[in-house]
């Protein structure tokens, strides 16, 4: 009985991710601990590890977030001088979602996407 599914990133620096998913993003912090953060934006949950070593050239990580509204969410985030990730401003994709990126300070890509 699979109820959510709640990825975990790698983060260098916890300071800096707190300060880029409340301040820019509106997410809130739901748990701190040594080398582990959890941070929650309405029905999404994202939780962060600690890994100081972490090239942000290499990093992999990634998190796809449907939404609803995304021009609205996208405007918002523009009106609070989030960056765009430079090869993912919002289009329609040939997979039938209106898509945008963001990289956080690690170099986390994360995919907002909405059904058309």
């Amino acid at each position: 009985m699979l109820t959510a599914i709640i990825p975990k990133l790698p983060m260098r620096n916890k300071n800096a991710t707190i300060d880029y998913y409340i301040n820019q993003l509106g997410f809130t912090e739901i748990g701190n601990y040594e080398g582990y953060l959890m941070l929650q934006k309405e029905h999404i949950e994202i939780h962060f590890f600690e890994f100081k070593d972490l090239d942000p050239k290499t990093n992999y990580g990634q998190v796809y977030i449907r939404v609803n509204d995304i021009e609205s969410l996208y405007e918002s985030l523009l009106a609070n001088k989030t960056e765009i990730h430079p090869n993912g401003s919002l289009t329609t994709k040939p997979w039938g979602q209106k898509e945008f990126s963001l990289l956080d300070p690690d170099t986390n890509l994360l995919t907002f996407g909405e059904r058309i």
